[in-house]
């Protein structure tokens, strides 16, 4: 159980760190995933088939962003991201030279 835990974890930071990229992947392969679905329907007119791909990645980016806000929010309520921020303002500091 330990070790899932751990799992999970690491992807909610990965998705933290890179919250742009994971809705856009998201959205793209909403994109191909609908379009490989609506193909497959014979009866279809290929504009309706793009526009129905369009909707469902549509929907599926704004769950990825309500995704993202949720785990925004949840960090901020923990203090996680303070702590996130405070850490890599420690490692990118550099020395001034007068």
């Amino acid at each position: 159980m330990g070790e899932e835990k751990g799992k999970l974890e690491s992807i909610r930071e990965w998705v933290v760190e890179h919250k742009l990229r994971a809705v856009g992947t998201l959205w793209a392969s909403g994109v191909v995933g609908s379009l490989a679905y609506n193909w497959s329907q014979p009866n279809m007119k290929t504009s309706v088939k793009i526009i129905h791909a369009r909707l469902h990645a549509q929907a599926l980016t704004l769950a990825a962003l309500v995704g993202a806000a949720v785990v925004e929010y949840y960090d901020h309520k923990t203090g996680a991201k303070a702590e996130r921020v405070a850490k890599f303002l420690e490692l990118h500091q550099q020395p001034h030279k007068d």
